[in-house]
């Protein structure tokens, strides 16, 4: 039995160990945080690359740009506030209820700024409305995250 121990090919390499992070409780994994910041880029840019290379006037760009940045904002705005409250953080009705208009805007400006865009076929429509959420979805991910992080170090 002690010949099966000294095998070398039975002993772990010390050299062929992995070495782990570590990481505190409640905080978000490096690659949960790596693909969320991902998904933002990759988001963004397929919708800033399609809104470059649109048969569009300037000022039809200028708002799906700014409609792109206001949900962004709002997005991220909201997803303070609605963890702020789960939190016992105070927030003010005032901030918490524009937070949420402001999201629902946001939407509501990209979907009619679409449905009246007869210039542009109907799958560049899902292309933006798909990369629009998109990116409002891995923001919010993004700031949760952040936040997560935040918290887990107060809590060393």
């Amino acid at each position: 039995m002690s010949d099966l121990n000294d095998n070398q090919l039975m002993r772990k390499d010390e050299s062929q160990q992995k070495f782990k992070t570590v990481r505190k409780e409640g905080e978000p994994t490096a690659a949960f945080k790596g693909a969320s910041w991902a998904t933002l880029v990759i988001g963004m840019a397929a919708y800033l690359i399609g809104l470059f290379n649109a048969d569009m006037e300037l000022n039809e760009k200028g708002y799906y740009f700014a409609v792109l940045i206001f949900g962004l904002y709002a997005a991220v705005s909201l997803q303070k506030a609605v963890r702020d409250k789960e939190e016992d953080i105070p927030v003010s009705s005032i901030y918490y209820g524009i937070s949420w208009f402001a999201v629902i805007i946001a939407v509501a400006l990209m979907a009619i700024g679409l449905y009246n865009a007869d210039g542009l076929a109907l799958s560049e429509k899902g292309f933006y409305s798909m990369a629009f959420v998109l990116s409002l979805f891995s923001a919010i991910t993004i700031q949760k995250n952040i936040r997560d992080t935040q918290v887990a170090k107060e809590k060393e």
